[in-house]
This record gives structure tokens, sequence and C-alpha cells, in this order.
């Protein structure tokens, strides 16, 4: 869409582009940074939910260097092909990059095609993940914030920031995606890397993506578990009954009470 783009911009100024896809609303803001005299206007969504959007405005209002590289910052926060974070939204997300320019250097270097992702870019991206869990936060990289809001801010563990190996898979997705797909989305015939070198697998004849090189937590330390079932556990959407376990102390269903009573010295044995 992006190199029909190019083609007609070079005989028209006013163009329309019909999408349903918000990937191509970001990367239709990011293009008026190369062809600024253009208007470009996208027919976005469908029924009650359609509506125009003047790409070259938002633009404007973006400057150069926010529309530019607006599509890292959206493939790093959650695209189609990258995951996001639980429970921060992209406005979140942009409010801490507001404040935080000095992740806006990191993006520009990451959008162009990079050969690898060095620990510097990864302790700045850190540390700005780690500011979307807390703003607050004097923590400068995940595995720390992460164990202070566990264990101080009695956060749960769907709620921190992801591990570091983790985060390091995440990244390199969402600058697969942006650095090298879209960066030559106005080219014929594109060359990519191979996606095994940006945190994808081969596995039953298709790409996958690579989580992470440590063990699943919900199989090392089944002891951190615990349901908030109102009542028995006997649904489906129980943790415990979904690792296989009976619940405990740290429940609060009717089955943790039950333990407590039974096992008041193992509930609380901290050795």
């Amino acid at each position: 869409m992006m190199l029909h783009l190019a083609h007609a911009a070079e005989h028209c100024r006013r163009i329309l582009i019909h999408t349903v896809d918000t990937d191509v609303v970001v990367l239709s803001v990011a293009a008026m940074t190369r062809h600024p005299h253009l208007q470009l206007w996208i027919a976005m969504g469908a029924g009650k939910d359609f509506r125009y959007i003047a790409a070259h405005d938002i633009s404007k209002v973006l400057g150069v260097s926010k529309a530019q590289y607006l599509p890292l910052f959206h493939s790093f926060t959650g695209c189609d092909t990258v995951s996001c974070f639980n429970g921060i939204g992209k406005k979140t997300a942009w409010e801490v990059w507001s404040k935080c320019n000095h992740v806006t250097a990191t993006f520009q270097k990451l959008c162009c095609a990079p050969f690898e992702l060095t620990a510097n870019d990864m302790s700045v991206l850190e540390r700005f993940v780690t500011l979307l869990y807390d703003r607050g936060s004097n923590c400068h990289d995940v595995n720390s914030a992460r164990k202070y809001m566990f264990t101080k801010t009695g956060r749960q563990i769907e709620n921190i920031p992801p591990t570091s190996e983790a985060l390091f898979q995440h990244c390199k997705w969402a600058i697969y995606q942006r650095g090298h797909i879209w960066s030559q989305a106005y080219e014929r015939q594109p060359v990519l890397p191979d996606p095994s070198d940006w945190g994808w697998q081969f596995m039953d004849r298709q790409w996958q993506p690579f989580w992470t090189v440590l063990p699943q937590a919900s199989l090392t330390c089944r002891e951190l578990l615990k349901c908030a079932c109102k009542k028995e556990c006997r649904s489906k959407c129980c943790k415990c009954n979904k690792a296989g376990l009976k619940c405990t102390a740290l429940c609060s269903c009717v089955c943790g009470a039950d333990f407590l009573v039974q096992h008041p010295v193992q509930a609380f044995n901290t050795n």
C-alpha cells in the first residue's frame, strides 16, 4: 500500500486510502515526512465507526521526529505481529514517551535496519518499559522493577514488567517489524533478514514468536500461584486448576481458607 502511495504521490496532490488497519494509519502518518506537500486522507473503519483521518495534519502536529518514529513506537507497544504490555495502553505509553525524550534517539537508531540490538539500546528500552508500569520508579532495569513491584507494592505478577530476557525478544520482534519490514515498504522486492535472528522460530510449518530462554514461571515457581475464585474452585478459569495444583492460603477461595485451617504451620512456613 505504501508503494502505491509513493507512486501516486508523483502524480497527485490529494490521495485517499481506505483501510480498517491501524498499522496503515500509522505508516501513512510517517509517510508524510517523505511527502510533506501531499494531502493524505485515511477513510478508516466501517459502519458507525467510519471516519476520515487527515494524516498530513497529524504528521504536522507531531513534528518530523515523532511522526517518523511513530511506527517503531507503535510496533514496540503492540501491533498485529508484536505482543503488547499487559494493562498498558497506547495513551499511557505516549505520555511516557513525551516525557522521555532520550528514548527517541534509540527509536531513531532502531528504525534504520539495525544489524543487532545492543546492550546500550536495551538499557534505554528497559528504563522506558519500567516507567510504563511505574512513572515514579527509580529502577533502571526491568528485573529490579519486577522485584520491587511484586514484593513491596503487592502487584499481581500479571501487572509487572516482563523479565529482561522476555523483553529482549519483544524488542527484536518490534525492530524486525519496523526496522526491516516497514522500512522497506517502498521497495518492490524487499530483502529481509532471517526471522530466526529477530525473535522468531519455525515450528509446525509456520513462524512463531520465541518468547524467552527462561523456564515458565508457572512450572518452576508454582508456590507463587494463587486464585481469586469467590467460591469453590471448580471453574476452568481457576489458576490453580489450570496448573494442576491445590489451593493454598494465598488463595481467596473457600479451598484456600480450608487449607489455612488444616495446615496452620505450613501456611506460614518461610523456610
